[in-house]
């Protein structure tokens, strides 16, 4: 799976797929990992707060195509907290989508009244709930996670997932992710550092 189809599964609820998180969290931490995955494919940087595009080659999967060309076609904006709050108002929807023709999610429409409400539910419930099982098992290991990984964890301790995660590790584990996020490439741990605050600010905004 990608990192942003492990975050979406991270951030909802295992049976029922209802975020954990406030939804614009869970979109700006989906975007960040959309964004995250094409720094990861060689195509985009992060650097002094903007993202810039470094290699306009299509990707092989179709919604990071779709971002990439996002990115390129509206090139003025360079803002990585304007494409966090760009991408984050439909990358729950995307990456849901992503994971249903993979054939983890089924995409569910209830009708009520005059109103269809989609949402979509784990196909196997094993199956969704393996990426924290994964990333628990990973910080307790010895050896480094990869890259990818690292930024993955990043992003669940931006959006404020840490305990979905850690929830039954030890002290290791807690360290282990503390020292793991400051040695992540620069472009990658500047792309964390900004979900964090645009978590903080969303979570702010939402507030009563």
């Amino acid at each position: 799976m990608l990192t942003a189809d492990e975050f979406y599964l991270i951030a909802h609820n295992d049976s029922r797929g209802k975020p954990k998180l406030h939804p614009s969290a869970a979109g700006i931490g989906l975007a960040a990992a959309l964004l995250g995955e094409l720094v990861l494919f060689g195509q985009v940087t992060v650097a002094a707060g903007n993202v810039t595009v470094v290699d306009r080659r299509p990707p092989a999967d179709a919604l990071a195509h779709t971002v990439l060309d996002q990115l390129v076609g509206e090139s003025q904006h360079q803002s990585v907290r304007t494409w966090l709050s760009f991408l984050g108002q439909s990358a729950a929807t995307s990456v849901a989508e992503r994971l249903a023709r993979a054939g983890v999610l089924r995409r569910q429409e209830t009708r009520r009244l005059l109103r269809t409400s989609v949402s979509y539910v784990p196909v196997d419930l094993n199956a969704v709930a393996w990426p924290a099982t994964r990333l628990r098992a990973l910080l307790d290991r010895p050896e480094p996670p990869t890259v990818p990984d690292a930024l993955l964890l990043g992003l669940v301790s931006a959006a404020g997932l840490t305990r979905e995660v850690l929830w039954s590790a030890g002290p290791r584990a807690h360290h282990r992710l503390s020292v793991l996020i400051p040695a992540l490439p620069p472009p990658l741990k500047e792309l964390v550092a900004h979900t964090e605050a645009a978590v903080g600010a969303a979570v702010l905004r939402g507030m009563p």
